[in-house]
């Protein structure tokens, strides 16, 4: 299947966005939502138009986040029509559009969707986005852009227990490891991404642990 109209679509749509959530993210994540799919089931047990709905839902995720987009819904409509057209069907089209829409980690706090097998892997990457060097470089840049600070020993990690509180507590960009990016490991939904969760989060524990030596010098 070419998914060259989705890529186009996604381009345009966030040729402006400077937070990390641009589509060369969007293009990792497909990438390695669809390589931990392989990863995790052999050649006669993997089936193609999986890997076509996965690589569709990791290029689109971020083409309706909040953070990001003004209108999703109208957004959804343009995304439903330019999947039928690449060729999906109604329910691949269907899965696709629920594990957008269902697998941000803000969505997930206080509830749990249960997403299709292709959208565990486009979860699972898009979270594993966020850990590693990739993770810290993304961390800093959209704390930057929204204005928080790098870090203050006098506002202390949150326990994250609703959307509300996500999106508007006082928050800098170190304590937001403790907050959100440490805990990723623990919500892995796949066992490929659970062990490139595992190494990228201690490689992101290391660079806390010298980031707070040197800033107590």
């Amino acid at each position: 299947m070419d998914l060259a109209l989705i890529v186009d679509f996604v381009k345009q749509q966030l040729e402006n966005e400077r937070t990390g959530h641009d589509f060369h993210h969007g293009q990792r994540v497909a990438n390695l939502a669809s390589k931990m799919y392989l990863q995790d089931y052999s050649d006669a047990h993997s089936d193609s138009r999986i890997v076509s709905i996965i690589m569709a839902a990791g290029y689109l995720h971020d083409t309706i986040d909040e953070k990001i987009c003004d209108d999703p819904q109208k957004v959804i409509e343009q995304i439903k029509a330019l999947l039928k057209k690449v060729g999906f069907v109604d329910l691949e089209v269907q899965d696709i559009l629920f594990t957008i829409e269902h697998m941000s980690f803000s969505k997930n706090i206080e509830h749990h969707y249960k997403l299709p097998l292709s959208g565990q892997y486009v979860q699972d990457a898009d979270r594993i986005e966020s850990l590693g060097a990739i993770g810290i470089a993304r961390a800093f840049t959209y704390g930057g852009k929204h204005g928080n600070l790098i870090y203050d020993p006098k506002i202390k990690p949150e326990k994250l227990i609703s959307h509300k509180q996500y999106r508007n507590h006082e928050e800098t960009t170190i304590n937001h490891f403790y907050e959100k990016l440490f805990n990723l490991e623990d919500l892995m939904n796949t066992n490929s991404a659970k062990k490139e969760a595992h190494k990228r989060t201690a490689f992101m524990k290391k660079f806390v642990d010298e980031f707070l030596k040197e800033w107590n010098t």
